[in-house]
């Protein structure tokens, strides 16, 4: 099955009909491969069609699927070796991103993204403990130079931190 692809090679193309209203899907790019491949690797086994049988796209012969799995799985590698290269990403990430349409769901590829959206989402984010006074004692700094959150009140307070200090 041959799927044809948008000049920028990032447009998903539906398989059902095209929805009107919410936002258009789109497939990988160059700079969400780190944090996506292991998630598509994971998720394109033939163990996880069989358990997500709606997320992936109805073939009508499972010899087709296996086909197109062991193409998937040889572009993704292809692709991850390129892409620690970092020379010519493009075109095996738009080879990949055909495969990838071939093989998902309309509604399986907007689980992938979901699913991405929420790594890159923790990615960005951490936690750490720090005891109640402290807390407290921030809160007040923050009520006092009238600042909405704790990232930015900690960030103006390292940003008075003496510079010939900058060593952390």
């Amino acid at each position: 099955m041959q799927k044809k692809i948008d000049s920028a090679g990032q447009s998903w193309q539906y398989h059902q009909q095209k929805p009107t209203a919410g936002r258009k899907l789109k497939l990988l790019e160059a700079d969400e491969l780190l944090v996506a491949l292991p998630l598509i690797y994971r998720l394109i086994s033939l163990a996880e069609v069989e358990k997500r049988k709606d997320w992936f796209y109805e073939f009508g012969e499972t010899v087709e699927r296996e086909q197109l799995y062991i193409k998937l799985t040889e572009s993704l590698s292809s692709l991850n070796k390129i892409r620690k290269q970092a020379t010519g990403v493009e075109d095996a990430l738009i080879q990949t991103n055909l495969l990838l349409n071939c093989y998902f769901s309309d509604y399986g590829w907007r689980m992938v993204r979901k699913e991405l959206s929420q790594i890159k989402k923790r990615k960005k984010k951490s936690h750490i403990e720090i005891g109640n006074d402290l807390v407290i004692k921030l809160k007040q700094f923050m009520a006092v130079n009238q600042i909405d959150t704790f990232d930015q009140a900690i960030d103006h307070l390292l940003s008075e931190y003496p510079k010939e200090n900058d060593e952390y």
